[in-house]
């Protein structure tokens, strides 16, 4: 991938220092962890978006089934987790 970019930024100078200080100590450019930091960030990002859009999805399909009443009550999923705990349990 080619470098062709700039990026300038204001930072405090201490913060500078103490990276430039680690990047070194890693025996690595700066640039190059600058540029690893970015990556992970949109990668964090696309995976925030993807759950928020799991989740969308999980809501929209509750709210269909409540809506066709193939929904259940609280009291019904506590009672059947409660029974799923006990065999869990019954079995170590």
């Amino acid at each position: 991938m080619t470098k062709a970019a700039v990026f300038t930024m204001k930072i405090e100078p201490e913060l500078r220092s103490a990276f430039a200080a680690a990047a070194e100590a890693a025996h690595r450019p700066a640039s190059q962890v600058v540029r690893e930091l970015m990556r992970e960030y949109i990668d964090r990002q696309e995976d925030a978006r993807d759950h928020a859009a799991f989740v969308a999805r999980k809501v929209a399909i509750a709210r269909e089934a409540i809506g066709r009443d193939e929904g259940r009550d609280d009291s019904a999923v506590s009672a059947d987790f409660a029974r799923r705990r006990a065999g869990l349990v019954d079995r170590i």
